[in-house]
């Protein structure tokens, strides 16, 4: 008969940890989170250099764990678990090439109308900017997204991997905050 998880860990017996993992016990997932975090928390701070970044994708790499520790067929754990976290910093950092370039465009188009308006219209454009900077992260490049690189509301729903109502949802809050925000 297997051990209660919480006597694995004395054991150190990661293949009943796991297996405690698959028939979804939560102390065998906490045992787990014992066992990686520093390691894990340690790789994503020497990626990121930034302590509040590195919690968040630690805390994105345990609920990818408890979503496909099923898909774990034995071999080397640590190389499986690293591999999802190569994974999620991969992404973060794609995620933030992308802003940055759409901040970038912002900063350019922005720039080029100032030159060509007038003087209300920078003012305009400048408050605009200001707004746009107090929303979230995730309201605010779907705004940009939408209107100012011009992606359909499909292409945005595709790219974030949900439906168009969704999507539509969330810009039409979005734009609604923008509105209160520019009054």
């Amino acid at each position: 008969m297997w051990k209660k998880c919480s006597d694995m860990a004395e054991g150190s017996d990661l293949a009943r940890i796991i297996t405690g993992c698959k028939k979804g016990e939560s102390r065998c997932f906490s045992q787990l989170v014992d066992m990686y975090a520093s390691r894990c928390y340690g790789y994503f701070y020497r990626a990121t250099g930034n302590r509040a970044v590195s919690d968040d994708l630690l805390s994105e790499l345990f609920v990818k764990l408890v979503e496909k520790i099923g898909s774990y067929n034995g071999g080397r754990f640590e190389s499986w678990l690293f591999k999802i976290a190569s994974s999620i910093f991969y992404d973060y950092s794609r995620d933030k090439l992308r802003q940055r370039k759409l901040l970038e465009g912002q900063k350019r188009e922005f720039a080029l109308k100032r030159q060509n308006s007038r003087w209300s219209d920078n003012e305009r454009v400048d408050k605009l900017q200001i707004q746009l900077g107090k929303l979230d992260a995730e309201t605010r490049e779907l705004i940009i997204l939408r209107f100012y690189s011009q992606l359909s509301f499909k292409e945005i729903a595709a790219m974030r991997a949900e439906s168009i109502g969704t999507t539509l949802s969330k810009l039409h809050r979005g734009l609604k905050k923008l509105r209160e925000l520019m009054e």
